[in-house]
């Protein structure tokens, strides 16, 4: 009574359903392959980013700790081989109205696939010796 039509029989994937699927995949694979490259390199710049800020906040702190600095430019790296320049330059502020005030301009700048990349900022600094 009950005649089973396909037993025995293991049923798989035919070649239709399998050229289908890697057509599919080799529509969407690349594109997945750069979406990944992207987030990628997107990583590497924000880490740059990162310690040039960090390599900025310390480059300002030195210049602060080391009182009142000279007016003028200055540039250099951090440690030998390193990726990273800085270049500080130090002005006065239009010395007839605020004597003693100095306009600090620290530039972090690297290298990063080719284009050069740079992160700064501008303080104040004030002479606290004048009366």
């Amino acid at each position: 009574m009950n005649k089973c039509i396909n037993c025995g029989k293991e049923r798989g994937f035919t070649f239709a359903e399998i050229l289908v699927t890697i057509a599919i995949m080799a529509a969407v694979l690349p594109a997945l392959l750069k979406v990944f490259s992207d987030i990628s390199r997107s990583q590497v710049l924000m880490d740059n980013r990162l310690t040039a800020l960090n390599l900025l906040k310390f480059q300002m702190a030195e210049i602060e700790a080391n009182g009142f600095p000279d007016v003028g430019q200055e540039s250099g790296e951090f440690g030998e081989d390193s990726q990273y320049q800085w270049e500080s330059i130090i002005t006065e502020v239009d010395p007839e109205e605020l004597e003693g005030l100095l306009r600090v301009e620290v530039t972090i700048s690297w290298s990063h696939l080719g284009q050069v990349k740079s992160i700064g900022a501008i303080t104040y600094m004030a002479n606290r010796e004048l009366q």
